[in-house]
């Protein structure tokens, strides 16, 4: 065997071995097996520390309060006891009481300011700075003669008289009274509407009533004259009072007057105020 033979033998045992272990696994799809080994990397695995929850508490059930008995409606009779049972000496002093403060707290009233007329009308703003103040009002009848009526007697030839006619005028028209109070910053806002509480009725007030006509029967017409009776009467209640618990704004008024002789209207604030505000 020369040597020219001798390379070709290598040469076909090298294109074996390729074919071995390069071309077939690569055909089949393994790894390429060269006999060498390499050290395959680990990766880092980092250990998160297990989270410790802590013991479930059973939650008690709600127990519902026993209700309170109620009163029976019978006078309790409360007796005595001995001291001991609320630690009490027998010859310890009682307890003290409270000091009353014999001062009465300062209910003076102040006018802020007044409103006088005859008409309807509305207000200018007037700013209130306190937080609590008051309206006084009250009202006067208009003036007017006093109306004398009387009552005509025709004979009759039966029993009982008949009126032929009435001498004489009343009005009919009833007086009318309100004030409407209104919050300058809020146009929209009505804060409260006042009148005089059970209608207006002057003669009753005034402690005034009619006494009722004599009718007499006559051959000759006669006149029977309504006088008014003044009668003693506490049943004024004038001037009216409207207490309002708020403040620290501008307020305008409107005011309904219709069959009134004049009327007087006084904003009040408590005196303590003064100096405060």
């Amino acid at each position: 065997m020369d040597k020219k033979d001798i390379t070709y033998i290598i040469a076909a045992f090298c294109i074996i071995l390729v074919i071995a272990f390069v071309i077939k696994p690569m055909a089949t799809g393994q790894p390429v097996n060269i006999g060498l080994s390499f050290a395959t990397p680990v990766p880092s695995v980092t250990l998160t520390p297990l989270v410790v929850y802590p013991a479930i508490t059973a939650i008690p059930s709600t127990t519902h309060p026993t209700p309170v008995p109620t009163w029976n409606q019978k006078v309790q009779t409360i007796g005595f006891v001995n001291p001991g049972t609320y630690q009490i000496s027998a010859n310890q002093s009682l307890p003290q009481g409270t000091h009353i403060n014999a001062t009465q707290p300062d209910n003076r009233r102040t006018v802020y300011a007044t409103i006088s007329g005859d008409y309807s009308g509305t207000t200018q703003v007037v700013n209130i700075p306190f937080p609590y103040w008051e309206l006084s009002y009250t009202i006067q009848p208009a003036p007017e003669p006093a109306a004398v009526a009387s009552f005509a007697i025709t004979p009759t030839y039966g029993t009982g008289a008949s009126v032929s006619g009435i001498q004489g005028s009343y009005s009919t028209l009833q007086p009318q009274f309100s004030i409407q109070v209104m919050d300058a910053t809020d146009p929209n806002r009505i804060v409260r509407t006042v009148s005089p509480p059970g209608g207006i009725d002057f003669n009753l007030w005034g402690g005034i009533a009619y006494a009722t006509p004599a009718v007499t029967i006559t051959t000759t017409p006669k006149y029977a004259t309504i006088m008014p009776t003044p009668t003693p009467s506490s049943t004024d209640p004038r001037p009216w009072l409207e207490k309002f618990y708020e403040g620290g704004r501008g307020y305008y008024f409107i005011i309904n007057s219709q069959n009134i002789g004049s009327y007087t209207i006084k904003i009040l604030i408590p005196t303590r105020y003064i100096g405060q505000y």
